[in-house]
Order: C-alpha cells, then sequence, then structure tokens
C-alpha cells in the first residue's frame, strides 16, 4: 500500500477545529500547509456568506466540499418543501464559496417508517440534483454509522448510498466516504470498487476503543482501529485522486490550541494514511 508523502490532498474540514471561526481556520491551513477546506455552514453564516468567499479566494485555498444539505425526510409535505428549500439555499453557498461539493446527511425518519424515509430522501435529492448541476455543484450522499440512523441519516451503509446515487447522472450525484462511518461494513471494498467515477469526498479520522463519546468520539488519525491507508488506496484505486478531509468531532482537540491539532494531523496524516 503506497504511503503519501507530502501533504498536497489534504483539506482541513471545519470540524476539527471547532472553536475556530473560518478566518481563524483559513490563516490556520495556510500556517500548517495545508492547502484544502471543508466548510461548514453554520461557520460560513457567522462570517456571512460573501466574507467567507472572499477570505478563501484571497488565500487561494480550495474549498474541498461544504457541509452540510439533506435532512430531507418531514412529517409534513409542507416540512419536506422546507428542508428542499434549504438544500438549495446550500447548494447556492457551495457555489458562491467556489465548492463543486456539498455533502448530504440524509436525515433521520420522523416516524417510525424508515423505509418511507429513504423515499424522502431520493425524492428530495431529485428535487435538487438539477439546481445543483446548472450551479456546478455536486451531491455527496454520505452514508452515516448506523448508530446515527434514529437522529442523523437512515442512509447507513455505502451500498445504501450508491443505490440512491446511481438512480442519477454522475454529474450530479456521487458519494462521500467517511472512514468511521463505513470501516467495519464487510462488503465496503466490493462497495468502494463500485463507486468507481461517484466518490466525490474520501474523510478520515479513527475509531479508538472504548468511544469516549455517541457523537464526538472520533479519534485522531492514528489512535484507533481503522485501516485508513488500505481505504485510501481502495477509493484511489476507484478513481478518486482529490482532497483528502480529516474531520474529527472530539471535544479533547476542541480544547487544545488549533495550530497543535493541525500539527499532530499533520504528521498523522502523512503516517497513517
Amino acid at each position: 500500500m503506497q504511503p503519501l508523502t507530502d501533504l498536497s490532498r489534504l483539506s482541513l474540514n471545519q470540524a476539527t477545529t471547532q472553536n475556530w471561526s473560518v478566518l481563524e481556520a483559513v490563516d490556520g491551513c495556510v500556517r500548517a500547509g495545508i492547502p484544502s477546506i471543508g466548510l461548514w455552514r453554520h461557520k460560513v453564516a457567522e462570517a456571512g456568506l460573501t466574507e467567507s468567499a472572499r477570505i478563501v479566494r484571497s488565500t487561494g485555498l480550495q474549498v474541498s466540499s461544504v457541509c452540510r444539505g439533506g435532512f430531507f425526510p418531514a412529517a409534513t409535505p409542507a416540512e419536506r418543501e422546507a428542508r428542499i428549500d434549504d438544500n438549495r439555499r446550500a447548494i447556492e453557498e457551495a457555489a458562491e464559496l467556489g465548492a463543486s461539493v456539498l455533502v448530504l446527511v440524509c436525515g433521520p425518519a420522523p416516524d417510525q417508517d424508515i423505509g418511507a424515509a429513504r423515499e424522502m430522501v431520493r425524492d428530495g435529492i431529485a428535487a435538487v440534483a438539477p439546481y445543483a448541476q446548472e450551479r456546478g455543484v455536486k451531491l455527496a450522499i454520505e452514508p452515516l454509522h448506523p448508530m446515527f440512523a434514529a437522529d442523523r441519516s437512515v442512509i447507513v451503509t455505502l451500498r445504501q448510498a450508491l443505490d440512491i446515487a446511481e438512480q442519477f447522472d454522475q454529474q450530479q450525484v456521487g458519494v462521500a466516504i467517511d472512514v468511521y462511518h463505513v470501516w467495519w461494513d464487510p462488503e465496503v471494498y466490493r462497495q468502494i470498487k463500485r463507486a468507481e467515477g461517484r466518490i466525490l469526498g474520501f474523510h478520515t479520522n479513527d475509531w479508538v476503543v472504548p468511544p469516549p463519546d455517541f457523537l464526538l468520539g472520533r479519534g485522531m488519525i492514528g489512535d484507533g482501529v481503522i485501516e485508513i491507508r488500505r481505504l485510501r488506496c481502495a477509493v484511489d484505486a476507484a478513481g478518486y485522486h482529490g482532497p483528502i478531509e480529516v474531520e474529527i468531532f472530539n471535544q479533547a482537540l476542541w480544547d487544545t490550541p488549533g495550530d497543535e491539532v493541525l500539527a499532530l494531523m499533520c504528521q498523522r496524516y502523512i503516517a497513517h494514511v
């Protein structure tokens, strides 16, 4: 398995430095020599969309993705339409920021009918995919670990994500693969191969044992059990050679000075990705 020898594909997902603003995260990337950043909409809203776009453009950083769209299922038609409208706004924001990818966290079921919720996900994507294509933005369905099925996403395997993505043009809809969510899946390498041409993002972190928290339990690269390099090589073999985001939800990291986090992140990226 061929290691990476430089930081040319590395991207900081803003979730890793939760306490930093857009400006602070961008400046941190510049200091650390990280060429790309994945932006979160709530952070962009804090700074303002126009100002966030200006900050990124002024440094020459690439915006690897915007998080997040999705959350399509809802109890009423009016609520579902409101969520579709919000996804249109997310697409507009991604386009303004110069991002070619909007990551979709698809959302939980509003009741106990998980099958119906998955249909709502498909229908919601169908409603916004042409709009995204017009604006040069691709939609990346991110399957989440099954423990998040009840509150974050009814799409919990790469197979499910691809079953939906393949109903759309390859230029409109693909998948984002996060090692934290897929490492356990006995089908993962088969599904990565199937995803050739549709992989729009690859996110890294680690699964520590035992997880310290339900949501904020992701570990720094190299601190856990995930075969990160093997997964990265499989994604490469499937034709993805784009940015590799480090996305870590972890309170201890958030309480650590951001420049220290980025320095460790760069070291572990070379060592383990």
